[in-house]
Formats: C-alpha cells, sequence, structure tokens
C-alpha cells in the first residue's frame, strides 16, 4: 500500500507527503522524532489529519503533489471533511 497524507504542524500549517507500508502512522511517528523533513522538523509536533490509500507508489505520489499545488483554504476543506481533527 501507498499513502499520501497531510499533517497539521505545532504552527497551524498542512504538510503533505507520501509514505509506504500499512499505514502513515509510522511515518507520523517519525516526523515527530525530526527523522525526514526539515519543514515539519521545524514545526514539531505534527498531527496525523488527512489521508488516501492507494495501489501504485505513482498514484500516491501524483495525489501528493496535487495536495501540494491546493491553497490554504482548499486543503482545510479536505481535511474538514476527512473528519480527523
Amino acid at each position: 500500500m501507498h499513502f499520501a497524507y497531510m499533517v497539521r504542524c505545532s504552527d497551524n500549517s498542512l504538510y503533505s507527503g507520501y509514505t509506504k507500508g500499512n499505514g502513515p502512522e509510522k511515518r507520523i511517528e517519525m516526523h515527530n522524532r525530526g527523522i525526514g523533513s526539515k519543514y515539519t522538523r521545524a514545526r514539531l509536533p505534527v498531527k496525523l489529519v488527512y489521508f488516501e490509500k492507494f495501489q501504485s507508489k505513482s498514484e500516491a505520489m501524483k495525489r501528493e503533489y496535487a495536495f501540494k499545488k491546493l491553497n490554504k483554504k482548499q486543503k482545510e476543506k479536505l481535511v474538514k471533511e476527512f473528519g480527523m481533527e
């Protein structure tokens, strides 16, 4: 499985990412330990607020790229509709 996800950072910004495996939870733990993205490392802790599951890496990475093209309002709408907060 492959996942595109968004986390909410301590400064209330949203960070989009991609991971593979059984779910994004382990990747979020890594973010919170300061492993990986420089962006999130400076804005800890982070909280998982949105994710989508895909069969292929390319699908998940395309969705991550689509997240990155959205403005803050559009991202917030997705997060609200997903209901993890």
